[in-house]
């Protein structure tokens, strides 16, 4: 693989785990509504979705006013902000920091693309935004994952090429936008998640290197 210009990270899931807690947050909505919701619901049909979209996949064909729709996804947000108050340095990637100083000193921009609108508050909390030099989060663009604006958007604000731009992104939707988008795609998770989608899959980027990416 040539260096590419740009790599774009998504952030929950791939930097950070903060995909644990988007679940803990929709499972204490569902339940407050009395509906089921699990774990493996949550990883094959929520994951790089956006809050309207999850919503509406736990509510399933029960119908709410529009009212109601904003004040549920209100408040999943809430309690999202309660569970990320407690997040540290030390919840991003083991080596996270040492693999994003490696790009960096490549000269390779760094870019986090992330349907979240909390995105901004958890890069802080990480402690990272010294590293990136663009954020586009669920601010910026109104159509979601799988459309690729989110990832030409944020490779537009370091002029990068989107055939010179790399994206890691957890989930098969993520992916597939990246690939629209003709963009390269890195998928971090289980192969089987990404359906042959990704031209490279790592279960993680833990302890990864720039060498590793490019390999």
């Amino acid at each position: 693989m040539q260096k590419p210009k740009a790599f774009i990270f998504d952030l929950d899931g791939v930097l950070t785990d903060t995909s644990e807690y988007h679940y803990q947050a929709w499972k204490h909505l569902a339940n407050d509504l009395g509906l089921p919701f699990t774990h493996e619901e949550n990883d094959r049909y929520l994951r790089g979705v956006s809050r309207r979209e999850s919503l509406m996949y736990i509510i399933r064909n029960r119908h709410y006013s529009e009212p109601q729709i904003q004040e549920m996804m209100d408040r999943k947000n809430r309690y999202y902000n309660e569970l990320i108050k407690n997040m540290t340095p030390a919840d991003l990637v083991p080596g996270g920091r040492q693999l994003l100083q490696q790009i960096r000193d490549a000269g390779i921009k760094i870019a986090i693309a992330s349907g979240s609108k909390n995105a901004r508050t958890v890069l802080d909390r990480l402690d990272i935004m010294s590293y990136i030099d663009a954020v586009a989060d669920g601010y910026d663009v109104s159509r979601s994952k799988p459309e690729p604006d989110i990832f030409i958007f944020a490779a537009g604000m370091v002029d990068s090429p989107t055939s010179q731009s790399i994206v890691l992104e957890d989930a098969e939707a993520g992916v597939e936008a990246a690939k629209t988008g003709g963009m390269g795609a890195i998928g971090i998770g289980p192969a089987e998640r990404f359906q042959g989608k990704a031209d490279k899959v790592l279960p993680t980027l833990a302890d990864k290197t720039l060498q590793d990416l490019l390999n």
